[in-house]
């Protein structure tokens, strides 16, 4: 059964990859600052005002869009770079995404004091179209994502990894999807006033659902004592 290596190997690379998701976390924040200069001068508050018909706002958009799109490469091949197995690859993706991702929220509250509380709403994504919810849930998932990664590694350190079977698998795939539909829903209401509502337009019932039923299928693959067919 394939091991990590030497522990300080396993140390080291976990670090590596907190180290690295903690400075793109700062040079997206930086990012975000100078876009939100551009696009609000007052201040960034929901609701949204700006122009999708803008032309300014339409060019930057598209690069911006590029932006996100080869920073998801950069994380994924950094997680590829530092991994030596599939499972491996993906815990360290995991820690990757979730230590950026909540940097990203340390950093702009350095930088512009902001956000003011985790209930405040942010865009958080805008491919294929936009995602928006409060920081809390982006933090929330972050957090799940990194437990998750930090038990997948200590169970490889140990050589007994983690093995997902197609319901697992099938399982992942359809709960993020359930989220992901739950953030674009949300996105289509920015310029609304309802924003100030935490419970609309995003449903927080089907979301902690969803990091409930996470946890349930991160258990199954716990307590499985060996590999099964079609496991990964």
């Amino acid at each position: 059964m394939e091991k990590i290596g030497h522990e300080e190997d396993y140390y080291k690379r976990f670090y590596l990859a907190i180290i690295l998701a903690v400075a793109l976390a700062y040079i997206e924040s930086a990012v975000v600052v100078y876009l939100r200069e551009i696009f609000y001068p007052g201040g960034f508050t929901f609701p949204l005002a700006n122009d999708p018909a803008n032309a300014q706002w339409v060019r930057l958009m598209g690069v911006e869009l590029g932006r996100e799109a080869a920073t998801l490469v950069v994380l994924l091949t950094s997680a590829w770079l530092i991994g030596k197995n599939f499972r491996l690859r993906l815990a360290y993706f995991l820690t990757l995404f979730a230590v950026w991702d909540i940097f990203y929220y340390i950093w702009l509250k350095v930088l512009i004091d902001w956000p003011a509380g985790l209930m405040d709403w942010d865009i958080l994504f805008l491919i294929p179209t936009m995602w928006a919810s409060s920081v809390l849930v982006p933090v929330l998932i972050s957090l799940t994502m990194l437990a998750m990664a930090v038990g997948i590694l200590h169970r490889e350190k140990q050589g007994r990894p983690l093995h997902a079977g197609i319901l697992e698998v099938f399982g992942y795939i359809l709960l993020s999807m359930i989220v992901i539909v739950l953030f674009c829903i949300a996105g289509q209401h920015v310029t609304e006033d309802n924003y100030k509502d935490y419970f609309s337009p995003f449903c927080w019932l089907i979301f902690i659902t969803c990091e409930i039923m996470a946890g349930g299928l991160y258990l199954r693959c716990w307590q499985k004592k060996t590999p099964t067919t079609n496991s990964l």
